[in-house]
């Protein structure tokens, strides 16, 4: 079974979208902010995909993935944004930071298990 952790400060987001990975047969790992995550990525959390929201108090997004990268065990994870911005100049600084991809809330189910399965090997 893959496993996914997913990182937002909103509880309903991390709620809906556990729902719909867990029924579509994948392992969650959830964190509500960005510092939470970065802990157990560096205490050697094992995870197939990692997708972040980019807004959220202390750390966005961005830095999350650029502090995760640095992580020998966390280098090639696929990364995916899961955010309401769709700024081109944001999408351009998430993929220098590292990020695999980009899906904007609201999306979809089926919308959010495509892409994963994109990424997802």
């Amino acid at each position: 079974m893959k496993t996914i952790f997913l990182v937002d400060d909103s509880a309903t987001i991390l709620l809906s979208i556990s729902g719909i990975l867990t029924k579509a047969g994948y392992g969650v790992e959830k964190a509500s902010n960005p510092q939470e995550a970065l802990k157990k990525f560096q205490a050697g959390a094992k995870v197939d995909l990692l997708i972040t929201d980019l807004n959220m108090p202390g750390m966005n997004g961005i830095e999350l993935i650029r502090e995760v990268r640095k992580l020998p065990n966390c280098r090639f994870m696929p990364i995916l944004f899961l955010t309401t911005e769709s700024e081109q100049s944001k999408k351009a600084e998430a993929k220098a930071a590292g990020a695999s991809g980009w899906i904007v809330k609201p999306a979809s189910a089926d919308e959010l298990l495509n892409t994963i399965k994109l990424v997802v090997r």
